[in-house]
């Protein structure tokens, strides 16, 4: 096969149970250690610790292993350019040797600012009834203009998106207030936990002299140190895009195309410098090709999350479809990377499998119903990647049979 299969396991208070991944037909898990503090080292025995949680049921049933870090996050003082950067990358440059020390080879990260993602609804009901995200640009507007209150927020909008967002907030309950914050406020996945309004202006307050030049230049700076350590270590690092891929709340992206991606390899040319290449959040955009981004940035990918979003009448907005359909034209993706396995099989590169994973399922079935400790997380149902996977897995065989 081309992929190795995994899925995202959240350590022990995710819902969904190792034995779940694995009987969904994965053999990889896509983890991290959330416990330790963002810019903290993480520990040969803390990562330890975790894989022996990971294998400890290999002897009786289909092995597990720990094939993809996700996420080894990036320090925020790291994103500001700050003087405090130079420690925080020193301690990443660690915890990747410690990582690759335990035979961990594949590190994914992000480079957005203050919110690794973005959504207005986590409950969006599609045509069969099950559950998915989904981003309105108006309601987007709504948080930013009526209820953060932004300094200067309005420059981001058309006058149609501000008076539209103005009557729409006038019409809303006190629920329906709290619930899109709460939404946008969503802490890293994995989280329940939102972040609070009172601090997040500040947060914000914390970019207002960086813009997308100083942004770029930050991150460029980061990969340049940590990416010939990790290449030493044997780690293949993988940038994950932004999501959405476009500016929010005054913030620069600086990873939402094709140009950014080239950028950002030229600008550090180790094979360890290379992508999480995530069919949703690329194609989001119109602009992105996104089979022609597997052709051309093929050796630099390192992992791949699939899934697709649609966008709707109002190109701005989106919601996470079914792994099949919305915009992303699977099968020209899948198709891709089955050749790019092959070419790497041919060249006898010992990474000619690449670790996939389904994103973002939707709520279904009995996932419905689950409260307290057995809800889980938004976009990371059991049954909902369940779907995804199998549906995937069944058009990674038919198209290898078919070449």
């Amino acid at each position: 096969m081309t992929f190795i299969h995994t899925m995202r396991w959240f350590g022990p208070n995710d819902p969904v149970s190792l034995m779940h991944i694995r009987q969904a037909g994965c053999t990889g898990i896509v983890t991290a250690l959330h416990q330790i503090p963002v810019g903290d080292v993480w520990s040969v025995d803390a990562i330890q610790e975790r894989i022996r949680r990971i294998e400890a049921d290999n002897n009786r049933y289909t092995p597990l292993t720990w094939e993809v870090v996700e996420s080894l996050p990036v320090h925020e003082d790291i994103k500001k350019g700050l003087p405090s950067r130079e420690q925080y990358i020193e301690n990443y440059k660690v915890s990747l040797r410690n990582l690759a020390a335990c035979g961990i080879k594949t590190v994914c990260y992000n480079f957005m600012p203050v919110l690794d993602w973005s959504r207005t609804n986590l409950h969006y009901e599609m045509p069969d009834g099950s559950l998915a995200l989904r981003f309105v640009w108006e309601d987007f507007a709504v948080f930013d203009l009526c209820i953060l209150q932004r300094p200067n927020a309005e420059v981001d909008y058309t006058p149609e998106v501000r008076e539209a967002a103005g009557r729409k907030f006038a019409a809303m309950t006190a629920e329906e207030i709290a619930t899109l914050q709460n939404t946008v406020l969503l802490g890293l996945p994995g989280s329940n936990e939102a972040f609070e309004l009172a601090t997040f202006q500040g947060l914000l307050n914390n970019y207002k002299h960086i813009g997308d030049k100083e942004l770029r230049e930050n991150l460029y700076y980061f990969i340049q140190q940590v990416a010939p350590v990790a290449e030493e270590a044997g780690v293949n690092l993988c940038i994950h895009p932004d999501d959405p891929p476009k500016p929010l709340l005054g913030l620069p992206r600086v990873v939402s195309t094709e140009a950014d991606l080239a950028q950002l390899m030229d600008t550090c040319k180790v094979r360890a410098n290379g992508i999480t290449f995530c069919t949703g959040s690329l194609g989001v955009r119109a602009d992105n090709d996104l089979p022609k981004m597997v052709e051309r940035f093929g050796d630099r990918i390192h992992f791949v999350h699939l899934r697709t979003t649609k966008r709707e009448e109002n190109p701005l907005n989106f919601h996470e479809a079914a792994h099949l359909a919305g915009d992303v034209d699977m099968y020209e993706v899948v198709k891709a990377f089955v050749v790019e396995g092959k070419r790497r099989k041919a060249k006898g590169q010992t990474d000619s499998t690449i670790p996939m994973r389904p994103d973002h399922g939707h709520q279904m079935l009995d996932d419905l119903h689950k409260t307290g400790k057995d809800k889980s997380y938004p976009g990371y149902s059991a049954i909902g990647r369940l779907k995804g996977l199998a549906e995937l897995r069944g058009l990674e065989m038919a198209i290898e049979r078919s070449i």
